[in-house]
């Protein structure tokens, strides 16, 4: 077989804001590199680096498509390793083939104390093979869960960049729910769900532990073309503990002024936290529980310090929907959507959290396909 190595470029790359060249090849990135100069935070750095609706996007005749990739997977202690990250290949917007890699890096981590290390492993090769023939539209999503470094790809026809988008571009920011969580695979995260079914182009900036309201991402948002734009705050800052309501409305009006700045007319959604009984009525810090013999999370403030400032979902709700609120007497395209209109009661009783903070694979599909029927993506 002929193979044409194709380099991997920003003409074939979508959903990431910055390719960093790595001794390996390729790493995609979701905050610029000013960005993360501006956070020390290991744990933003390892999120930020995990491609959530990053794609490979391009047409070609091939029926052979290669991969190499070096991964970083994440190995946290007490628990029982995670399968490795998927990749899906979409054809003509339809989900065709799945695979994952073999080698390598483990990110061994210490949820108790924070102390991480890194064992190094080898490259893989990703085949996907037997594809239809004729010239077609390929979109290769990377594992929402795991940093990839692109090494080389290879066809056995040539590859021709697709054309200007069409497609509307939703730009969302969220935790570790909007980043994907315990999704089966990069395309069936909530927001892919929501994206491929409203016919809109993704970009995710859903950060594992990191939607906390930060500065420097609300300048990304800012300077990141966009149609459609949305924000989904709330429950990092309660399990991390790191805000009382003096600060959070400012800082809520602070984030959305700077993204205004660069959007000041673009239709955008404030989504409060989805349903998360162990933090509706109890402050954070949130705190790992192995206590059943698997990983869970508890709550572990007291809800009588809700009176001194401390925030639980129950109070970003409420103060999330005044600052739209007021917001929206001289905005007119701002909105608010409770999440519980996402993820409720009912829905909870059907599909509870498993850890009791992420919805689980069959809970992401059911809210992205919620959030694509209410039409907040055709705005």
């Amino acid at each position: 077989m002929s193979w044409f190595t194709t380099p991997i470029t920003s003409d074939i790359m979508r959903g990431a804001i910055e390719l960093e060249r790595t001794s390996h090849g390729v790493l995609p990135h979701r905050l610029p590199a000013w960005a993360r100069s501006q956070c020390t935070d290991p744990q933003l750095a390892m999120v930020e680096a995990q491609p959530s609706g990053v794609r490979l996007v391009f047409r070609t005749g091939a029926t052979a498509i290669e991969l190499d990739a070096l991964a970083t997977r994440r190995l946290y202690a007490g628990v029982p390793p995670r399968p490795p990250g998927v990749y899906d290949l979409c054809i003509d917007g339809r989900l065709a083939a799945q695979a994952s890699l073999d080698g390598g890096n483990i990110l061994h981590i210490d949820m108790a104390t924070g102390a991480t290390t890194t064992e190094a492993g080898p490259a893989g090769t990703l085949r996907f093979v037997d594809l239809p023939a004729g010239v077609k539209q390929i979109e290769l999503w990377l594992p929402h869960n795991e940093a990839t470094e692109l090494v080389a790809l290879r066809t056995n026809a040539r590859v021709q960049a697709s054309a200007e988008r069409a497609a509307p571009l939703w730009l969302h920011h969220g935790s570790s729910i909007s980043h994907g969580s315990d999704a089966a695979s990069p395309t069936g995260t909530w927001p892919a769900v929501a994206a491929t079914l409203a016919g809109v182009e993704l970009v995710n900036l859903g950060f594992g532990g990191g939607a906390l309201l930060d500065p420097f991402v609300a300048r990304v948002m800012r300077d990141t073309p966009a149609d459609l734009i949305s924000v989904k705050i709330g429950i990092n800052l309660v399990n991390a503990d790191l805000m009382r309501l003096r600060a959070f409305g400012p800082a809520v009006h602070g984030f959305l002024d700077t993204i205004r700045d660069g959007h000041p007319a673009t239709p955008l959604l404030m989504v409060s936290p989805i349903l998360c009984p162990i933090h509706e009525d109890t402050p954070g810090p949130a705190a790992p529980d192995f206590a059943e013999g698997q990983l869970r999370f508890r709550a572990t403030g007291d809800p009588a310090d809700v009176a001194s400032g401390k925030l639980t979902l129950g109070v970003i709700r409420t103060a999330l929907a005044q600052v739209v609120e007021q917001r929206a007497a001289s905005d007119p395209n701002v909105h608010y959507l409770d999440g519980r209109d996402l993820y409720g009661d009912a829905d909870h009783a059907a599909l509870p959290l498993p850890d009791r903070l992420h919805p689980d694979a069959a809970t992401h599909r059911l809210i992205g396909e919620r959030f694509a029927r209410l039409g907040l993506l055709n705005r």
